[in-house]
């Protein structure tokens, strides 16, 4: 490991980074992923000493995505500078689509160097784990090749939810606080908001039973129950739980009680049950309000998730965990606790990024509270108009401005709709107006095409329950 550090650092001040034209308030070290790799492409371009790469991601069932770039030529005094590129682009494409194989279709020293670093002791070893064994249950592969031996793209997608006939229940798992709804025919006739601490729960039953708390609470307020749709941070296939942050304090040798947790939930209550993504579902509700699609989806929480429907309306079946999808490639940004990697969206789009800001403008969060309860601290100061919170949620709004614009290199975008506790109150109006000084500013274009959208109190705080309860289908 002593090595490959050494040589990643060496790489990573070959890479060009550029300090953004509008600076955040709190952090002056900031540099925008989206501006190093566009200027990295323009410098190709320019230099006209390119060639084509093709990444190829590779995840169940066949399912593959592609991405296709530009890179100096082997042997190009700037050579050096792909590693980094090419490094941070499939770290992005890994929580982005998922994948336990990945192809690199281009010179062989840049697939060397992604096979190094997304080894078993390289320095991705926590994401060679995490998608190699953790969620696709695959051992994790890295195949050097020409772009034409690239397999062809094959993607997935399916229409889900909008479903609100009937009788339903609908509700979200944070880490910090649980959300449910009742829902008949489309008009919540109850909702209820807990603060909760599951992260570090090692009982099982802890998450069963607080989960079935919520659901009977909901369901004696409706003459009968017809289905249940929920949502957490966390991959979910067939409703069983591969992995999930509100899950990390279960031990190891326990872990199956909750893989089929949500399995036998379903069976006691009766009825059909769908849990996906959070931020699946924050981009369905997105959908649903906007009755339009290409929306993507961001819920900033105690973390952060994204979702996406694509422009035919579908659910693409991507992780979309951009929570730990690099943003900043400052090589001194943060480093995620969970991961180890630096820069990554869940430090800039959460309650995260508050802690970590407030010491900075004098802000001391009593350190003997919920984080939901510490979250409240910091807005009930900017609520009163405290000019270091004020700055907090300026510098966010500033960040968000970067990360839409470099999301908006992997989405098709028609809108982007912000949902969660972070942009409760006048801290949501903060944000949206960073975004849209940063796009107006940098990214103009993408300003006159690209709706940025904050719903109403009432919908940022359980509008992600609702969409939930439309998740299945009442036969």
């Amino acid at each position: 490991m002593p090595e490959i550090n050494e040589r990643n650092l060496k790489i990573n001040t070959s890479f060009k980074l550029i300090k953004p034209s509008v600076v955040p308030p709190l952090d002056e070290d900031f540099r925008p992923a989206v501006l190093a790799n566009q200027a990295f492409l323009d410098e190709i371009a320019d230099q006209n000493v390119g060639v084509p790469l093709l990444l190829g991601l590779e995840r169940s069932d066949g399912y593959l995505s592609h991405f296709a770039t530009r890179v100096y030529t082997e042997g190009h005094t700037r050579a050096d500078a792909n590693l980094h590129y090419i490094e941070r682009i499939v770290k992005f494409l890994l929580w982005q689509k998922g994948g336990w194989k990945i192809y690199v279709g281009g010179p062989r020293s840049i697939g060397k160097y992604i096979e190094e670093c997304y080894s078993a002791v390289g320095l991705r070893q926590f994401d060679h784990q995490f998608m190699g064994r953790d969620v696709y249950k695959r051992p994790f592969t890295v195949v050097s090749c020409d772009p034409g031996e690239v397999p062809a793209e094959l993607e997935s997608g399916e229409p889900l939810g909008g479903h609100l006939d009937g009788c339903r229940i609908g509700f979200d798992l944070g880490a910090s606080d649980r959300k449910v709804t009742a829902v008949i025919n489309g008009e919540v006739v109850f909702s209820e908001e807990i603060t909760w601490d599951p992260k570090d729960q090692t009982d099982p039953d802890y998450h069963y039973g607080e989960v079935m708390k919520a659901l009977k609470a909901a369901a004696a307020r409706m003459p009968r129950l017809g289905a249940i749709g929920g949502s957490a941070a966390g991959v979910y296939i067939d409703n069983r739980v591969r992995i999930a942050s509100l899950f990390r304090g279960i031990p190891a040798e326990r872990y199956h009680e909750v893989r089929n947790l949500f399995i036998r939930i379903q069976d006691e209550m009766g009825v059909p049950l769908v849990i996906v993504n959070d931020g699946d579902v924050t981009a369905l509700a997105g959908s649903m309000s906007l009755e339009d699609n290409g929306v993507l989806g961001i819920a900033m929480g105690s973390g952060q998730a994204g979702g996406y429907v694509d422009l035919e309306g579908n659910i693409t079946g991507w992780l979309n965990e951009l929570g730990l999808a690099p943003l900043d490639y400052n090589p001194h940004a943060p480093a995620d606790e969970w991961s180890g990697d630096r820069g990554v969206g869940s430090l800039y789009f959460s309650q995260q990024c508050v802690f970590r800001l407030a010491p900075k403008v004098g802000i001391n969060v009593p350190g003997d509270r919920s984080k939901a309860a510490q979250l409240q601290y910091v807005q009930e100061m900017l609520e009163a108009g405290h000019e270091g919170a004020v700055k907090i949620w300026q510098t966010m709004g500033c960040y968000l401005g970067y990360g839409i614009a470099h999301y908006a290199d992997f989405y098709e975008l028609k809108h982007v709709i912000i949902l969660g506790r972070i942009t409760s109150g006048v801290g949501g109006e903060y944000i949206i107006d960073g975004v849209q000084e940063v796009l107006g500013e940098d990214f103009p274009e993408l300003a006159g095409r690209v709706n940025i959208q904050l719903p109403d109190e009432k919908s940022r705080r359980i509008g992600q329950a609702i969409a939930a309860a439309s998740l299945p289908i009442i036969d």
